[in-house]
């Protein structure tokens, strides 16, 4: 079965906080206990070296070895411990004093000359039966008169140091238990007290919904590490609140849009099954459903392109194009259509630029089509193009009604048509500016307008050039 991860932030780090505090605090314990053991240890190891230099001067004061096992006891009670061992003996002789309560056997040992003073080097470890640690050394000491030598072997064994090593070693794991369970509550409670602010942002985002896109989070109370992410969260939400916005108008546009040609549809149906018609009367019945037909499919051809670029996942393919071969076909194409309304084309163009020759025909076409159904009648429509081994740019300059800047600024939005065109059914869906943008969005370039106080209007295309590639 599938272990469910922790989902609390807080227990996570709390946690991970306790998991870090345990370490270093048994880290910290064990180097306690491992440094008081080793001073217990070499305390045991030096007192162990003293008493037995102690037994090498006394006897050196005595006269002769008879003196010693005259008096035993004196030597025999030095140690300290009732479980230490004290072995005297001469030279291939017993040992004439024996106090070993535990019966323990002494390591192969090498005993100390005379001469050379005992060093914690000659001690050799051992353990008792039991586990508890003991020491042993041998050494050789000089009588005073007779000049023999008696060998002697002692060994601490380290009872008492064994007892205070177990309580402090409870003492350390109580203290190690202690502060872990103290860390753990106290690092709990100021997580819950410094997460505190993310609360906050979660209870006010909850607010946030279609209907209250206007709420934001409030980056004054955030903290200074929590401040750039609630900037991103609200800067979202805008892109978030502008998005939704134009949805909707786009939405209502649409349904504006189709609404007509639908009605119109429906209407002249209507009104050709009200009484029986001549075939001639339903031919051109025919024809003109035909007509809002093709407006209809045209709007959705539009609409599906322009849902495609929003998506980014167009790949284009460019080529060179002859700016001027380029415009002066498409002058000689509209010719006809500017001359219905007494306007005619200026073409002043140079350069080679690069761009996907359908799209590139497309955006400039929908332009001239803008020119000749807004500008004003007998005027000149310029266009003009030139580019150099960064950009290309074509501009298409006519003469219509003055505009303001923010008519400039809507005119590439999705069905947008100037205020008294929208009340009207024209041929224009209010799309073709939008395809523009869209087309120049697409090759990485850009779509900008610009109006004089004259009513020169004047559109301007700007693609990169061969080296910087398609967006």
């Amino acid at each position: 079965m599938k272990r469910r991860p922790l989902r609390s932030l807080t227990v996570r780090v709390t946690l991970s906080f306790a998991l870090i505090s345990c370490l270093v605090v048994s880290g910290l314990g064990v180097y306690l206990y491992a440094s008081v053991k080793q001073a217990l240890e070499v305390r045991a190891d030096y007192t162990l070296i003293g008493r037995v230099e102690r037994f090498r001067n006394l006897l050196h004061d005595l006269y002769n070895v008879r003196q010693m096992e005259a008096r035993p006891g004196i030597f025999e009670s030095m140690l300290g411990n009732e479980q230490d061992v004290r072995i005297f003996r001469r030279a291939g002789e017993p040992p004439f004093i024996n106090v070993n309560p535990d019966k323990m056997t002494p390591p192969d040992l090498v005993p100390v000359p005379v001469a050379r003073s005992l060093t914690i080097d000659a001690l050799r470890a051992g353990k008792r039966d039991d586990g508890i640690r003991v020491r042993w050394v041998s050494a050789l000491a000089e009588i005073g008169d007779d000049g023999g030598t008696v060998e002697i072997t002692a060994a601490y064994v380290m009872v008492q140091e064994a007892r205070m090593l177990a309580v402090y070693r409870l003492r350390v794991i109580g203290a190690i238990a202690l502060a872990v369970l103290l860390t753990t509550l106290m690092g709990f409670m100021l997580l819950r007290r410094g997460l505190g602010p993310l609360t906050a942002m979660s209870n006010r985002a909850a607010q946030i919904s279609p209907a209250n896109l206007s709420v934001r989070l409030r980056d004054e109370d955030a903290p200074t590490e929590l401040r750039r992410l609630v900037v991103a969260i609200n800067a979202m939400l805008d892109r978030l609140q502008t998005g939704y916005e134009h949805l909707s108008q786009f939405s209502a546009d649409l349904a504006h849009e189709i609404r007509t040609p639908i009605n119109v549809l429906m209407g002249q149906t209507q009104v050709a099954l009200g009484q029986d018609r001549s075939p001639a009367e339903y031919e051109q019945l025919l024809e003109s459903n035909l007509e809002e037909f093709t407006r209809l499919a045209h709007i959705v051809e539009n609409i599906l392109f322009l849902s495609r670029a929003d998506q980014d996942a167009v790949v284009i393919e460019r080529t060179p194009l002859v700016l001027s071969e380029e415009l002066i076909r498409i002058a000689d194409y509209f010719e006809g259509l500017a001359q219905e309304r007494d306007m005619r084309f200026e073409v002043d163009a140079s350069g080679t630029g690069y761009a996907n020759p359908v799209m590139w025909r497309r955006a400039v076409n929908n332009l001239v089509i803008n020119a000749i159904r807004y500008g004003k009648s007998g005027s000149v429509i310029k266009l003009c193009a030139h580019a150099d081994q960064q950009t290309s740019t074509v501009a298409v300059e006519n003469l219509g009604p003055p505009m303001s800047q923010n008519q400039i600024d809507l005119m590439f939005g999705r069905f947008y048509r100037g205020d008294k065109s929208r009340s009207e059914y024209t041929e224009s869906n209010g799309l073709g500016l939008a395809l523009v943008k869209a087309i120049m969005t697409i090759h990485g370039g850009s779509a900008t307008a610009s109006a004089s106080d004259q009513g020169v209007i004047r559109f301007s295309l700007q693609f990169p050039g061969e080296d910087s590639g398609a967006a």
